[in-house]
C-alpha cells in the first residue's frame, strides 16, 4: 500500500486532569512510535490543569519529536466539544485524524485511512470499526462495527451513531462548513455528523479495525442517566427539525433511549449493550 508523501495530515487530541497518565503515553506511542505513517502534527489542547505526571509524558514526547505538537492549553477545562472545536480550528492540514488520550490505534491505522482518501478523495470522513479492553489490550469485551456505504451510514445515522468517533479521519473544511464541533453531552460527535449530512458530505466506514479502545468497568453507568438521556433526546429532536426523521422515528428512537438510559439499572444498561450493540471480539 502505497501513500504519497504529500499527504500531510494532523491528529486531534484532547487530554485533561482525570485523564491517567499511563494510558495517555500508551496512547501517544500507538500514534507515533508505532505507526507505518507518522503524523504530520499533533493539534493537543490541555483542557485546563493537569497534573505534572501527565505534563511529564507530554514533555517527554514532545523532546524527542521536535516540531511534532502544536500544543493549546487552557486555563480551564471546557469539555470535549469545546476542545475539539479548538483542535480544528488550529490544525495546519487538511486531513485530521481523531484520537483520545486513552485508546491504542493500529499500526497501520493512518495508513489505511490515508489510502483511503487517495482512492475516494470525494470522502469527506472515513471512520473504522473497534475493538473494546478492560485493563489490558489483550482483554477484549467486545466490538462495533459500522456500515460502510454512504447512503447506508446516512440511514443508520437516523437511528444510532453511525461512526466510532475516536477513529474518524475527516477534511478540515468539511468539518467547519458544519459548524465544527459544538458542546452537546456525550453526543459532540454524533450532533457534527449530522449536521455534516445536511451539508451533503460523503461518508464512509473502512469495516477493518484500527482502534482498540479502553472501555471502564463504569461505561454503562456513565452512558445511563438524565444528563445523557436528555443530550439523546436533544439530537432527535433536532432531527425531527430538520425534517431527518418522521415523528414515528422520533417517538421510537426517544422510547428506546429513555428505557436504556433512565428506566434501567446499570447492569441491565450493560447486557443490552452487549446483546444488542455490540459483537464478540
Amino acid at each position: 500500500m502505497t501513500i504519497k508523501m504529500s499527504m500531510n495530515f494532523s491528529v486531534a487530541m484532547s487530554v485533561y486532569k482525570n485523564d491517567d497518565p499511563v494510558f495517555f503515553d500508551t496512547a501517544l506511542k500507538s500514534i507515533i512510535d508505532l505507526q507505518t505513517v507518522k503524523p504530520t502534527e499533533i493539534v493537543l489542547v490541555v483542557d485546563g490543569p493537569v497534573p505534572e505526571e501527565i505534563n511529564g509524558v507530554l514533555a517527554a514526547y514532545e523532546a524527542r519529536n521536535a516540531g511534532l505538537f502544536k500544543i493549546i492549553r487552557l486555563s480551564e477545562n471546557r469539555g470535549l466539544g469545546n476542545a475539539l472545536k479548538l483542535a480544528v480550528e488550529n490544525a495546519s492540514f487538511e486531513l485530521i485524524a481523531r484520537m483520545d488520550s486513552d485508546d491504542i490505534a493500529i499500526p497501520t491505522r493512518f495508513e489505511e485511512q490515508l489510502a483511503y482518501f487517495e482512492t475516494e478523495p470525494q470522502t469527506d470522513i472515513v471512520g473504522v470499526d473497534i475493538t473494546e479492553f478492560i485493563d489490558e489490550p489483550e482483554n477484549l469485551v467486545g466490538k462495533r462495527a459500522v456500515p460502510l456505504k454512504h447512503e447506508e451510514i446516512y440511514e443508520y445515522m437516523k437511528t444510532r451513531c453511525a461512526f466510532n468517533h475516536v477513529t474518524v479521519m475527516y477534511k478540515r473544511t468539511a468539518v467547519l462548513k458544519a459548524g465544527g464541533y459544538l458542546d452537546c453531552f456525550w453526543n459532540e460527535d454524533y450532533y457534527l455528523w449530522i449536521r455534516m449530512m445536511e451539508a451533503g458530505c460523503v461518508f464512509a466506514n473502512t469495516g477493518t479495525v484500527l482502534v482498540n479502545v479502553r472501555v471502564g468497568k463504569d461505561m454503562y453507568r456513565r452512558r445511563g442517566g438524565k444528563k445523557y438521556y436528555l443530550s439523546e433526546k436533544c439530537l432527535q429532536q433536532y432531527m425531527l427539525e430538520k425534517k431527518i426523521i418522521d415523528k414515528k422515528t422520533y417517538r421510537v428512537n426517544v422510547l428506546k433511549r429513555w428505557l436504556v438510559q433512565r428506566a434501567m439499572p446499570n447492569f441491565l444498561r450493560g447486557w443490552v449493550f452487549r446483546a444488542f450493540a455490540r459483537k464478540k471480539a
